[in-house]
C-alpha cells in the first residue's frame, strides 16, 4: 500500500470514527472532504458511492435517535447530513433531509416563532427541488410558501411590502402549476409506457403459434422420388405405344 492509500484509508477510518461517536460538526465534514481530494476518478466513483451508502444508513439512525432532543440539536444534525450529503454530489438525500429540516421548524414555530420559515426560503428549496425534477416536493413547498402569506394575511395589507409580496405569491403560484403539471406529464408518460408493455406482452400471448409442417424423414422423400420416376416412365411407355399403333 502507498503512502497516500494508507493515509486515504486513515481519513476514512477517522471520518467513520467521528460518526460513530455522533460528532456531527464541522470537523466531520472537513474530514469527508478531504477524503474525496483523490485525483484518481475510478477510486473516487467508487469512494463516492461507498460512502453516500455509509452516510445515508448512518442518516437514518441519527435521525431516529435524535427524535426526542431539543429542536436545537435536531436541526444541528440534519443540517450536517444536509452538507455531508452536498459534499459528495447525493443531490436527493441533500434535498430530502432539506425538507425534513423546513418541515420540522414550520412545525416547530407555534412554540419558537424564530424557527418560522420565510416564503422565500421555501421558494428557494422548491426552485432546487424542481431543477433536480422533484417534482412533488416543489409542490409541496410551495405550498407551504403560500401557506406563509395567509398565516401572517400580509398579502390583505395595503403597504407597499404587499406589493412585493403579491409579486412573490404570484411567481410561487406559477412555479407550483409548473411543477403540478411536470409532476403529472411524468405521470402520464409513465402510465403511457406501463399500458404500452402490458399491451405488447398481451399481443404476443395471444398470437397461435406458428405451425411449421414437420420435416419430411429422408426414406419417405426417396419413395416419393421412385414414385414419381416410375409414373413418369409409364406415362412415356403408354405414349410410345400409342404412337406405334397409329396407321
Amino acid at each position: 500500500m502507498s503512502d497516500t492509500d494508507s493515509m486515504l484509508a486513515q481519513q476514512i477510518a477517522l471520518f467513520h470514527s467521528q460518526i460513530n461517536k455522533k460528532r456531527f460538526n464541522d470537523e466531520s465534514l472537513r474530514i469527508l472532504e478531504s477524503v474525496l481530494a483523490s485525483n484518481d476518478v475510478k477510486s473516487l466513483f467508487q469512494l463516492r458511492s461507498t460512502l453516500k451508502e455509509f452516510i445515508r444508513s448512518e442518516s437514518l439512525s441519527a435521525i431516529r435517535h435524535i427524535a426526542a432532543k431539543t429542536v436545537d440539536q435536531q436541526l444541528s444534525t440534519l443540517e450536517f447530513f444536509v452538507g455531508a450529503f452536498a459534499i459528495i454530489g447525493d443531490i436527493e438525500s441533500c434535498l430530502a433531509l432539506r425538507y425534513e429540516a423546513l418541515v420540522l421548524r414550520e412545525h416547530k414555530s407555534q412554540i419558537h416563532q424564530w424557527l418560522q420559515v420565510s416564503p422565500v426560503e421555501w421558494l428557494n428549496f422548491a426552485e432546487q427541488s424542481l431543477d433536480n425534477c422533484f417534482y412533488a416536493i416543489a409542490a409541496k413547498a410551495c405550498d407551504y410558501a403560500l401557506s406563509c402569506f395567509h398565516r401572517n394575511e400580509i398579502v390583505r395589507s395595503k403597504t407597499d411590502e404587499s406589493c412585493e409580496n403579491l409579486q412573490l405569491t404570484e411567481k410561487i403560484t406559477k412555479l407550483k402549476n409548473c411543477a403540478l403539471t411536470l409532476a403529472a406529464s411524468r405521470s402520464v408518460k409513465a402510465q403511457a409506457a406501463e399500458y404500452l408493455r402490458k399491451r405488447a406482452s398481451e399481443e404476443c400471448n395471444s398470437q397461435p403459434p406458428i405451425c411449421k409442417p414437420a420435416p419430411c424423414a429422408a426414406s419417405t422423400l426417396y419413395r416419393d422420388g421412385i414414385k414419381k420416376r416410375n409414373d413418369w416412365k409409364l406415362n412415356a411407355s403408354r405414349r410410345v405405344v400409342s404412337s406405334s399403333s397409329q396407321p
